[in-house]
């Protein structure tokens, strides 16, 4: 690695060396932000994929439990058209 020098108040340093400085410092922060949320380690992957898991089953979970309230709601409904129906044709004890 060739030590960078200053030309015109800027620092100078070969493109390859630079964006390997730039990789460096981003697998190190990467790791710096995995372990500040409890992500670090040979588990790290393991946990982040029980994660995924575990949203894709609440969103999953989310999306049926809308789907069914829509069901009741329109079964309940059509049942009390049904029976305004019966009622207004006096087949269920109407007068």
């Amino acid at each position: 690695m060739n030590l960078p020098t200053l030309q015109n108040g800027m620092v100078v340093m070969p493109q390859d060396e630079f964006e390997q400085l730039l990789e460096q410092a981003a697998a190190r922060g990467a790791k710096r932000a995995l372990a500040d949320v409890g992500l670090e380690g040979d588990d790290a992957a393991h946990d982040i994929r029980e994660l995924r898991d575990l949203l894709e089953a609440f969103n999953t979970a989310k999306h049926t439990a809308w789907q069914t309230i829509v069901k009741v709601l329109t079964t309940g409904l059509v049942l009390a058209l049904v029976a305004g129906a019966l009622l207004k044709i006096k087949l269920f004890g109407g007068q």
